[in-house]
């Protein structure tokens, strides 16, 4: 089955909010084994609204709608399918027994507009709202399906995850759902990860390999369409095999989670203890680690040093590495390397990470925005030192150096270094 997600709302394209909703029907409807081929946003007016009916039915199986479906005059989704599929819209009782017991309950008098919400279209099943009072409508007219969901995405996410999703496995029967896994890599450019696996890419038919990247991390998620999951795994293991081979250097998950994620884990099962030294990201490091669940009992603490002085002062480095004719300067090697050790002996940590560089705009003792020097101490193994040179914006930079720093650790604590 193929799908198109049609958004209605003149504030979808004003850029007043985020279309959220379709990145999370998109994700439902694959895991369904639904293909969604298009996506439309289209304004609160009846005549474009019909016109990118129109245009969904000729390429589509099912239409699925967000927004439209509330009280007032430019709620015109419902009105308009079943305007052009020919039919009439009634009042849903159970529907509208909740709207007037939601109005009794607050002592408000009933206004006469949220009748509209309560509207089904002629033959449609309606969805039931736990969140919000707008009915959902599901109906199939000649071959053609349609879902009419609410906007607010605290109503349709439940809609959808419930009565929408049961409906649409009954128009489906059996079928041949989407399974996928999601490898995840640092460490490595998307391009450079391309070309590792440039053959298979190539030739992929079933399995699919789809690379995604951000901002340090580059992500493949490998799919096929299978009757269960014991199917699906004997189709991916093939593909998966031959990635892993190729790419061990740079795979530091198979789910969706960030490498700090993955370092946590790791330092928890191992039992060691990480301190951070942070110059240009700005404690940025330090953000990452903590966001992640249980941190506390890995992280010992950290120092965000853009000063010589504090760099000095706090982690012991010396001053004659940060000022003085001939020093290298507080960007450079020597000083990421102190950085790591001061801060290490200081959180008697078993690990300790430094980050110090130019992120930009300008120029920072004559060294170009970019340059950036990662170090890393480690409890009986001595101190090692990776020079980084990257372009971007400042934000860019500071992100791609945080997370090059935690790929570092990832190298030493999987015996990768």
């Amino acid at each position: 089955m193929k799908a198109e997600i049609i958004a209605v709302g003149t504030e979808l394209l004003l850029g007043q909010i985020v279309n959220t909703n379709a990145q999370y029907l998109s994700r439902g409807l694959a895991e369904l084994g639904i293909d969604v081929y298009y996506q439309t946003v289209v304004g609160d007016n009846k005549e474009r609204l019909i016109q990118a009916i129109d245009i969904a039915r000729g390429r589509a199986d099912l239409l699925v709608f967000t927004g439209g479906l509330g009280p007032t005059l430019d709620d015109l989704t419902r009105d308009a399918l079943a305007e052009r599929l020919g039919l009439g819209v009634a009042l849903h009782a159970p529907s509208m027994a909740k709207i007037e017991a939601m109005f009794a309950g607050r002592g408000g008098a009933f206004i006469e507009s949220n009748r509209r919400q309560a509207l089904l279209i002629e033959g449609a099943t309606p969805l039931r709202n736990d969140t919000g009072l707008a009915v959902g409508n599901a109906i199939a007219v000649d071959g053609t399906c349609y879902l009419l969901l609410p906007g607010p995405p605290r109503e349709m996410k439940p809609m959808f995850d419930n009565d929408g999703s049961t409906w649409l496995r009954e128009q489906l029967g059996p079928s041949r759902a989407l399974h996928s896994v999601l490898l995840k890599f640092a460490g490595i450019g998307e391009s450079a990860l391309e070309d590792l696996l440039i053959d298979l890419i190539r030739e992929q038919s079933d399995p699919t390999i789809a690379p995604y990247a951000k901002e340090g991390e580059v992500a493949i998620r490998v799919s096929t369409k299978a009757g269960d999951a014991a199917e699906a795994g004997s189709k991916l293991e093939r593909t998966l095999s031959l990635i892993r081979e190729r790419t061990s250097a740079y795979l530091f998950a198979e789910e969706d989670v960030p490498i700090e994620a993955t370092i946590v884990r790791k330092l928890t099962e191992i039992q060691r203890t990480l301190a951070l030294a942070e110059s240009c990201t700005g404690g940025l490091v330090s953000q990452l680690v903590t966001t992640v669940p249980g941190s506390a009992v890995v992280y010992v603490g950290g120092v965000v040093s853009y000063s010589n002085g504090v760099k000095h002062k706090q982690l012991g480095v010396p001053m004659a590495l940060l000022e003085g004719p001939g020093a290298p300067g507080a960007i450079s090697a020597e000083t990421a390397a102190a950085m790591a050790e001061g801060m290490r002996v200081a959180a008697d940590a078993d690990f300790a990470l430094s980050v110090t560089g130019n992120a930009g705009p300008g120029a920072s003792e004559e060294k170009p925005v970019g340059l950036v020097y990662v170090g890393l101490a480690e409890r009986g193994r001595g101190t090692r030192v990776e020079k980084l040179q990257m372009s971007g914006d400042r934000e860019g930079i500071r992100i791609r150096a945080a997370k090059r720093a935690l790929y570092m650790l990832w190298q030493s604590l999987t015996g990768r270094a």
